[in-house]
């Protein structure tokens, strides 16, 4: 690895703004000053009015594009929470985040409210999204409960995130060094802030943020006490995984329709009977570039077309791309980032059974069992959302079908909470039915 891949102490570049040119300026919190974050190599601080997207879209200090599609539209976030933002990078040689023009990746984004409740929320982000892409579905919610919070955009993003690595597979091995770097540096911040250690240090994320939950989790338990998977990626060398299941979606989908053989290829590589009105958005939006940008991650020498949308039995296609039949280099890339199952805090899983992207049976389900074969399933609560979709966004384009994740999400944060301040335990892992009525936007209760 080059040497700034390192996590690396240096000399700090520190510039606070408190509030000035802001449109959320007034009213100040108290003790406007911001701490040094441990290991970065820029930092910029603002105090503000709101941290809460309610106020950070006004003032600059969150990028809605980041987060865009990730919600439904009649979601209610809270707002109004007070206090420093820092935003910054740790060293790094690449450049695919370009936010605020720094051209730098290692972003970060640290939020200290006024009213602190003692404890910390670390998310990395879903895709290949930027350090602000949970900022309305999970930062808003836990800087209202009093959280300090802290994300990553992992060390690389976007569709090219795998360029610039020495070998296949250090890209994504980079994700889970740089969440445990944030992690390490946002708990000595938040102490230097507050004058004494969070109490309490939760991870959290969807999708790829997810597999990020449960990687952290299984190899660096100590630095929390417990985490929330929403969705996480399933990552393993001998499968399931993203580049076993999505050529054959790849393969079958254009035939599904009038084919019921290419249909029963769809549900046999695991994706939902009852979500093909998502295959087609999922089709010409996620399959094929999430196919060819993990393929090119793991598998760099395969001879392909990158030709998109490019039909099985076209040399080279994507579509007929066979993962397992490739060489052990290939596997042995995907070692660096395997999921075990051994996870050593409590975590709790959300996904939803009409999921188009991850197919729960080929992710979730697969997952719950290798937690349950390392002897781990009582750290482990599990629900299958019914009705839930990988993207909330699409909620609003099917409310027959569909039901939103956030709710849940929230609600299971709530009972992470529960089970590690008081021991409350939270309710048996289930399917989570979705109801015929009601504010699915803003509701969900996993024991009903």
């Amino acid at each position: 690895m080059p040497p700034s891949r390192h996590i690396t102490t240096l000399a700090f570049t520190t510039v606070l703004l408190c509030g000035a040119g802001s449109a959320n300026a007034e009213p100040q919190p108290e003790n406007c000053s911001a701490p040094k974050v441990i290991g970065a190599e820029m930092q910029v601080a603002a105090c503000l009015a709101d941290l809460t997207t309610s106020g950070t879209v006004a003032s600059g200090h969150t990028i809605a594009a980041e987060w865009d599609g990730l919600q439904p539209a009649e979601t209610r976030n809270p707002t109004g929470v007070p206090g420093i933002q820092i935003d910054g990078y740790f060293p790094d040689n690449s450049t695919t985040n370009t936010d605020h023009g720094w051209n730098h990746d290692s972003q970060f984004v640290i939020r200290l409210p006024e009213r602190w409740n003692g404890g910390l929320v670390v998310a990395g982000t879903p895709g290949n999204r930027r350090q602000y892409a949970n900022d309305f579905t999970i930062a808003d919610w836990v800087l209202a409960r009093g959280y300090a919070y802290a994300a990553t955009d992992k060390g690389n993003t976007g569709a090219a995130f795998f360029q610039g690595e020495a070998e296949p597979g250090d890209a994504m091995a980079e994700w889970n060094r740089r969440v445990t770097e944030l992690t390490i540096a946002a708990q000595t911040t938040v102490a230097q802030r507050y004058g004494r250690p969070a109490a309490h240090t939760y991870v959290a994320g969807q999708s790829n943020g997810g597999y990020l939950v449960r990687w952290q989790l299984e190899n660096v338990p100590w630095l929390y006490d417990g985490g929330i998977d929403w969705e996480g990626s399933l990552w393993q060398a001998d499968g399931p995984n993203v580049l076993t299941f999505l050529p054959a979606a790849l393969r079958n989908y254009p035939g599904s329709q009038h084919d019921p053989a290419a249909r029963a290829g769809m549900l046999a590589a695991g994706f939902p009977a009852g979500s093909e009105p998502l295959w087609d958005y999922h089709y010409r939006n996620y399959w094929d570039l999430t196919q060819r940008i993990y393929r090119r991650e793991f598998d760099p020498d395969y001879t392909a077309t990158e030709n998109p949308f490019c039909q099985s039995g076209t040399p080279g296609c994507d579509a007929d791309y066979d993962y397992l039949s490739r060489p052990a280099s290939v596997r042995a890339a995907m070692s660096k980032v395997a999921l075990t199952g051994r996870i050593q805090r409590p975590l709790i899983t959300v996904h939803g059974t009409l999921d188009a992207l991850l197919p729960i049976a080929a992710d979730s389900d697969v997952y719950a069992g290798m937690i349950r074969d390392q002897g781990r399933a009582d750290l482990h609560r599990y629900y299958g959302v019914e009705g839930g979709n990988h993207t909330d966004g699409l909620y609003d384009a099917h409310r027959d079908l569909l039901r939103p994740l956030l709710p849940c999400f929230r609600t299971a944060f709530a009972a992470l909470e529960g089970w590690i301040t008081a021991g409350q335990e939270p309710p048996v892992s289930a399917t989570v039915p979705r109801p015929a009525t009601g504010d699915l936007a803003n509701t969900c209760a996993l024991d009903s």
